[in-house]
C-alpha cells in the first residue's frame, strides 16, 4: 500500500508496481524501451532519446523520489525544468507507474494526487485534474483531489478526467472525453462523433459552387452562446469601471445540473 507523505494531502493508495522501491536506471531503461515499442515513428533507442516527452519522463522519475523525501523545492524545480522544454506538467507528487507512455505530451497535465498505472497510453492535452480550488479547499485534510488510473488504460487526444475519481484497468478514455464519473474495468468513456455526410453537387462549397460569405452586419445582436450551452453568468456592469456579479441561480434561467459546465473548470 501507499503511503504518502502527510505534504501530499491524499490517503494511502494501492501504488503501481512502479513506484514501489527498485533501481531507478532500471526505471529509466524500461522508460525508454516501452518508447521504441510504441511509438511507430521511433527505430531505435538512439532515436528514442531524442522523445520530447523523454525528458519529462526521466525527470519526474527523480523529482518524486526527492517529493517524498520532502525535498520538495528542488523536486518542483526539476519539473519546472521539464516543463519548459517538453511542454508535460507533472507534478513531483503524482505517481506514475511502470511503462507509462506519453505520446507528443503536449499540454499534458498531471495533478499532485493523481495515480497512474502500469503500461497506461497518454497522449497530447490530456488532463488528470481537479475540479477547483472552490471545492478542493474544502475537503477534508488528506482527502485525494486527483483521479486514480488503472493499468494498462488509453487516455485519448484531448481527455480530461477531472475529480477524486478511478478509471478501472484496461479501460479507454476516447479523445475529447470529459470524465466526472468512475469507470469500470474494461469500459468506455468517448465523445460524441459528429457524423459527415457527402455534399450534394448544389450544395456550398461543391464544385462550381460559389461559397457564401458570413454576414456580420448584426454580429451584436446574435447570442453568444450555442444552442444547448449554459447561459452566461455574468452581465455588463451599467457603471463603467465597476465588476458585475455573477448572476445568481433562478435569476433568469434555471440553476445548472450538478456535473456540468461548472463541474468541468478543472484546475489543478
Amino acid at each position: 500500500m501507499y503511503q504518502p507523505h502527510p505534504a501530499h494531502g491524499c490517503p494511502a493508495e494501492p501504488t503501481p508496481r512502479g513506484d514501489r522501491p527498485r533501481g531507478l536506471l532500471r526505471t529509466l531503461e524500461e522508460d525508454l524501451r516501452t518508447i521504441v515499442e510504441r511509438d511507430p515513428s521511433i527505430r531505435n533507442r538512439r532515436e528514442a532519446l531524442l522523445h520530447p516527452v523523454l525528458p519529462a519522463m526521466l525527470l519526474h522519475r527523480v523529482a518524486h523520489r526527492l517529493y517524498r523525501r520532502d525535498r520538495r523545492l528542488t523536486a518542483r524545480l526539476l519539473m519546472l525544468v521539464a516543463r519548459g522544454f517538453t511542454g508535460v506538467e507533472i507534478h513531483p507528487g503524482a505517481v506514475l507507474g511502470r511503462r507509462v507512455f506519453v505520446d507528443h505530451g503536449a499540454a499534458v497535465v498531471i495533478g499532485e494526487t493523481a495515480v497512474v498505472g502500469d503500461d497506461v497510453t497518454i497522449y497530447h492535452q490530456v488532463t488528470l485534474g481537479a475540479v477547483g480550488w472552490w471545492r478542493d479547499n474544502r475537503r477534508a485534510g488528506g482527502e485525494r483531489r486527483h483521479p486514480v488510473i488503472g493499468d494498462r488504460v488509453v487516455l485519448g487526444v484531448g481527455a480530461t478526467v477531472l475529480g477524486p475519481v478511478r478509471v478501472g484497468d484496461d479501460a479507454v478514455i476516447g479523445a475529447r472525453a470529459l470524465v466526472l464519473g468512475d469507470v469500470p474495468a474494461g469500459g468506455r468513456a468517448l465523445a460524441p462523433v459528429r457524423a459527415v455526410s457527402p455534399g450534394s453537387p448544389g450544395s456550398p462549397g461543391s464544385s462550381g459552387s460559389p461559397v457564401p460569405r458570413p454576414d456580420h452586419s448584426h454580429a451584436e445582436d446574435r447570442p453568444l452562446v450555442g444552442a444547448g450551452a449554459a447561459p452566461a453568468v455574468e452581465r455588463p456592469s451599467p457603471r463603467r469601471g465597476q465588476v458585475s456579479r455573477p448572476a445568481r441561480p433562478g435569476a433568469g434561467h434555471a440553476p445548472q445540473a450538478r456535473g456540468g459546465a461548472g463541474e468541468a473548470a478543472g484546475m489543478t
